[in-house]
């Protein structure tokens, strides 16, 4: 038995589900064809919060289809997600589960920083967006960015952003996002 099974936290969720409904999804940037949402993501897909059971559903995998993961164990998993549970209001992970085969096919994060600036306010950063590639074109990479857009709003950000790659802002600007004239991202990798 593992650490989290006996703590009964295999399936505590890393934010509270009842955002998925919250949020005001009629505000949507995206167009659906067919119509999907949050709480109807397609037949046999639900759409929550990540929990520590989703390492065995393959969330894991998936990400290993957006960038170099690495070799993480379950132990390693398990504190990350309980680090990330501690800090209340600053990770939203939500995936998007297949129920009929039990594994997570799609996946996205907001992360929120809390500022002095903008009253105290606070800045969102939508992060590791990836679908699986059996699951793309079902328009569900538009609908993990609308909601965590949204919710973002809803959670009082003043503002969102992204990082993407060029071949991708044409994609992101369909969403009102803005490649702001002379600003620069810079990185530095360890």
């Amino acid at each position: 038995m593992n650490l989290s099974d006996a703590n009964g936290l295999e399936d505590v969720p890393l934010f509270d589900p009842n955002l998925v409904r919250e949020v005001n999804f009629k505000e949507c940037s995206g167009t659906y064809n067919p119509e999907i949402s949050p709480e109807s993501p397609g037949e046999g897909l639900l759409m929550r919060p990540l929990k520590i059971s989703d390492y065995d559903r393959g969330f894991m995998e998936l990400l290993k289809q957006l960038t170099v993961v690495g070799d993480v164990s379950r132990e390693q998993f398990e504190a990350r997600f309980n680090s990330m549970l501690g800090c209340k209001n600053g990770y939203y992970t939500v995936v998007i589960e297949d129920t009929t085969c039990g594994q997570v096919i799609g996946a996205a994060t907001l992360a929120v920083e809390q500022k002095f600036i903008h009253e105290c306010s606070s800045k969102g950063r939508i992060e590791d967006v990836v679908v699986d590639n059996k699951y793309r074109g079902k328009q569900l990479g538009k609908l993990l960015l609308d909601f965590l857009t949204l919710l973002s709003r809803h959670v009082g950000c003043y503002k969102v952003s992204l990082e993407c790659k060029d071949q991708v802002v044409k994609f992101y600007t369909n969403f009102g996002y803005v490649k702001e004239e002379g600003q620069n991202y810079m990185c530095r990798r360890f």
